[in-house]
């Protein structure tokens, strides 16, 4: 989801409880803050010396251990306002991917896409998904699309054709 698409779907919902369901059926606690968002410049090379750049949004999420209990969630309103106040600070690229950081003491810290959203009578949920690594560079590696990469045949060993 596009930064821009994300500002709109809060604006739209903001007198709804903003929800992060984080793997199936998991929650974020209703005791988080929005503690930093990251404006990311993504300049890469992959193993196939291709060249990429890329902007990402990243929005951190935190539960305080000082308000576990806590029932209420941030409302889209708040959150809104929180990241309307850092685009007046640092202005947003608004085609940028948006991704949501969090985790705890039994998930893993990760960047995580926004792969879906539902909306209710009080709630705005948020799906977010942890995406896999890939090989970018697949055909110049030599690497089928389909087929398992074992290490004999990964895009980077030597006479692969890439690094």
């Amino acid at each position: 989801m596009k930064t821009q698409e994300f500002l709109d779907i809060l604006k739209n919902n903001q007198e709804k409880s903003l929800l992060f369901e984080y793997a199936p059926d998991q929650l974020v606690g209703a005791h988080y803050h929005i503690t930093e968002v990251k404006h990311l410049k993504i300049d890469a090379v992959d193993c196939g010396a291709n060249t990429d750049a890329w902007n990402e949004t990243v929005i951190q999420l935190w539960e305080s251990p000082s308000e576990i209990g806590k029932t209420e969630y941030m409302s889209a309103y708040k959150a809104l306002g929180i990241l309307n106040k850092v685009g007046t600070m640092k202005p947003y690229n608004l085609t940028s991917e948006v991704k949501i950081e969090y985790g705890n003491a039994l998930f893993h810290t990760a960047h995580l896409f926004i792969d879906d959203y539902e909306i209710n009578e009080t709630n705005l949920l948020l799906k977010l998904v942890v995406t896999k690594t890939n090989c970018k560079a697949k055909e110049t590696c030599g690497v089928p699309e389909t087929v398992a990469v074992n290490t004999e045949e990964a895009c980077c060993v030597p006479g692969g054709g890439c690094c």
